[in-house]
């Protein structure tokens, strides 16, 4: 057993959507609402959120992952993470 603590998916989305609500309070943000069309999202923002996501789960997104579908929504970013997280459980090359 790993003393590490993997949170599920509902913790994931939480998590992410409180860091989009904290810098946007004004947002109504639902899973699947996409954020760039919702004109929250700049390019600066955008290099945020990647390396939010990055640092708060502990892993690194590919350059190949790094497309703008991915980052949509909460939904997408959550399913990144999860995508991401077995190649980091289970050691694989980097």
């Amino acid at each position: 057993m790993s003393d590490t603590v993997t949170p599920g998916a509902d913790d994931v989305a939480g998590t992410i959507a409180g860091f989009i609500t904290d810098r946007f309070p004004q947002a109504e943000l639902s899973d699947d609402q996409d954020i760039f069309a919702l004109g929250y999202i700049n390019s600066l923002f955008a290099m945020e959120l990647v390396m939010f996501v990055e640092r708060t789960f502990s892993l690194t997104i590919p350059n190949q992952e790094l497309a703008i579908d991915n980052f949509r929504t909460v939904a997408a970013m959550t399913a990144l993470v999860g995508r991401l997280r077995p190649a980091v459980a289970a050691g694989g090359a980097g």
